[in-house]
């Protein structure tokens, strides 16, 4: 009997043994995760079948972060395991000092999993006196170890450019499509948050077969705040799947909600990949109708924000990453995942 691996287009014999990946020229597969990839890290080490590495992450009065393995990794080909989330400045400390750890334990390759890549929105020089921090962040993972790095759904597609070592940059797309491909939607449209987004929103549409319907709206002073223009496209008496690559704050989303139900919408469902979900934005979403909130376990979700959102869908990225993982280790292709 064939499976389907969720996020991809890969179908697998059930009778077959497909995760017990031999030695490659790196030795054996380590994992290893960080404060901010505990529970995705143990999801990814079932789906494979290799245990997580043991490592002390100690965190001292003064703040500083001590971390230490149990185990050599010398020769070995290990991935870190760390999503960029809140509390983020000790995510990336921590992640640094990791990386430095199993570089100077001698470790054959290191490869760092960010499902959710931190500073996204610092991708360029958009006013005067301002950092460009993604490409400094970028830079401090390489320096601290990194030999390749993996991640999903990047705000920005030339965040790529800033890394000078390789890497496999992933979507959520056919786990978050799929999952509308399931509920069989018969009147409903795709609609994207902004014009920036829409090109990934047509791809949506297209792979569903329902029209695009775009959000036009103008941000105003603080970046928290939106003002929604106008949407371009009907939507009155339709279903609505809002889709976008992040909920930060949650304004953007429940401007968008309040847009279409204002055009005539029926039902609201939102869809994104990362679940930043900071401040009150798990507020703002449940005061809102929305049937569903379709997201990912790329960033772990506290339980009292998850709590107050009853219609979420947690889809996990555990299958696509350690798919992934095994074809970096035994050097495949990737893209057969997804028919490319």
């Amino acid at each position: 009997m064939a499976t389907k691996v969720p996020g991809t287009q890969l179908y697998y014999d059930e009778t077959i043994n497909h995760h017990n990946p031999a030695p490659g020229q790196y030795g054996q597969i380590k994992l290893y995760a960080g404060s901010g990839g505990v529970d995705l890290g143990k999801s990814i080490s079932e789906y494979l079948e290799i245990p997580l590495g043991e490592r002390d992450i100690i965190r001292f009065s003064n703040e500083n972060i001590f971390v230490k393995l149990q185990h050599s990794v010398r020769g070995q080909d290990v991935y870190l395991i760390q999503s960029l989330s809140s509390p983020l400045s000790d995510n990336i400390l921590e992640l640094l000092i990791t990386l430095n750890t199993l570089k100077l334990d001698s470790a054959g390759r290191v490869t760092v999993v960010m499902p959710y890549f931190a500073y996204g929105r610092s991708d360029k020089k958009d006013q005067p006196r301002v950092p460009i921090t993604a490409r400094m962040l970028a830079d401090m993972i390489q320096v601290a170890g990194a030999d390749r790095y993996m991640t999903i759904d990047l705000h920005a597609g030339q965040i790529q450019g800033f890394f000078s070592i390789p890497g496999d940059v992933l979507t959520a797309f056919h786990l978050i499509s799929d999952h509308f491909v399931e509920k069989q939607l018969t009147n409903a449209a795709v609609v994207s948050t902004d014009l920036g987004f829409a090109k990934k929103g047509r791809n949506y549409a297209a792979k569903l077969g329902m029209p695009l319907v775009v959000v036009e709206k103008r941000r105003t002073g603080n970046k928290d705040k939106t003002e929604v223009m106008s949407l371009l496209g009907d939507i009155k008496g339709m279903d609505a799947i809002i889709i976008d690559d992040e909920c930060d704050t949650g304004g953007t989303m429940v401007e968008a909600v309040n847009c279409v139900k204002a055009h005539g919408a029926r039902d609201v469902y939102v869809a994104f990949t990362h679940p930043i979900l900071s401040g009150n934005a798990a507020d703002r979403l449940a005061s809102v109708p929305i049937k569903e909130i379709i997201t990912t376990d790329s960033v772990p979700i506290p339980p009292e924000k998850r709590n107050k959102l009853p219609n979420m869908t947690v889809l996990s990225v555990a299958p696509l990453v350690a798919e992934v993982i095994i074809r970096a280790h035994e050097g495949r292709s990737v893209g057969e995942l997804f028919k490319e």
